[in-house]
């Protein structure tokens, strides 16, 4: 078997309950952990940049990305915060930003691209923390901690999306074919990309009988298969706008962090687009 499979294996078989005993806990302990998946993501994207001489606000953008899952949390458990953020968000977003384009004007020449410089920190912040803070919304929305309807909320976009990347790997291998974006990431295929859609449905048929009814969850199989398809293709979205970033930075991988997976971006790289995603998706389904 091949030695980066064997590693992925066993960080999968360490990390997946670790992962669902912390969801199902949530509360401030899922939130310091979401944090530092954004912080962690903003480095790498950071570190992007600057091979290709775009120096980002580390600083900022570190102290920031670990703002969003709190922000998050105490959105979802506090119906006052809630309300104080959705009034005043849009008025802190643009000091905030005013305030990043004074440092850039204080900290950057002409020649020291300036432009990349505040272009590159707003958007980290956005793609690598913003978008996974989602998940906590999700977890804590409608349920407190030490539930599993608010454990497998989560898990089931995470689910889909790990199933998902396993039948496109394995059924890409074994179809083959042509290629799904040969500019982006050669190795994906058409029939792949295929096969991580009908896995993606058979995990939605698992949730759907199995998993979310003991969990006294209502979400009509009909709407669960539809996530799932849904997601399978946002998923797939989010992975190739990842490689492409890979690829301008001249990258394989995203660092080393996470033995046989990568750095933070590649193992979050189609989560990017599924958790947002899903959370739009069940205030649309209205999941209670």
């Amino acid at each position: 078997m091949d030695a980066n499979l064997v590693r992925r294996i066993a960080v999968a078989a360490v990390g997946i309950p670790a992962a669902l005993a912390l969801t199902w806990l949530g509360g401030w302990p899922l939130v310091i952990l979401v944090s530092l998946i954004g912080v962690l993501g903003v480095r790498e994207l950071f570190l992007f940049a600057e091979r290709k001489d775009v120096r980002p606000f580390h600083a900022l953008g570190y102290l920031t990305a670990g703002l969003f899952a709190p922000a998050a949390y105490q959105s979802a458990v506090s119906p006052e915060f809630g309300e104080l953020v959705t009034r005043w968000w849009p008025q802190a977003g643009a000091l905030w930003l005013l305030a990043m384009l004074v440092w850039t004007l204080a900290a950057r020449r002409p020649d020291a691209r300036p432009l990349g410089a505040a272009a590159v920190t707003l958007f980290g912040l956005c793609y690598a923390a913003a978008l996974p803070a989602f998940l906590v919304s999700i977890r804590h929305q409608l349920h407190g901690t030490g539930s599993w309807a608010g454990a497998w909320l989560v898990f089931f976009p995470l689910v889909v999306t790990w199933v998902c990347d396993s039948f496109a790997m394995f059924g890409g291998r074994i179809v083959g074919g042509p290629r799904l974006a040969p500019v982006v990431s050669p190795g994906k295929t058409r029939s792949g990309g295929i096969a991580g859609v009908a896995g993606a449905l058979l995990a939605g048929a698992v949730f759907a009988w199995l998993v979310f009814p003991r969990a006294g969850l209502t979400l009509a199989p009909g709407k669960v298969m539809l996530m799932a398809a849904v997601l399978s293709v946002v998923g797939q979205l989010g992975d190739l706008v990842e490689s492409l970033f890979k690829r301008e930075a001249g990258l394989k991988d995203s660092g080393t962090l996470i033995p046989g997976h990568g750095g933070i971006l590649d193992r979050f790289d189609s989560l990017y687009f599924v958790i947002p995603a899903a959370a739009a998706l069940y205030q649309w389904l209205g999941v209670r």
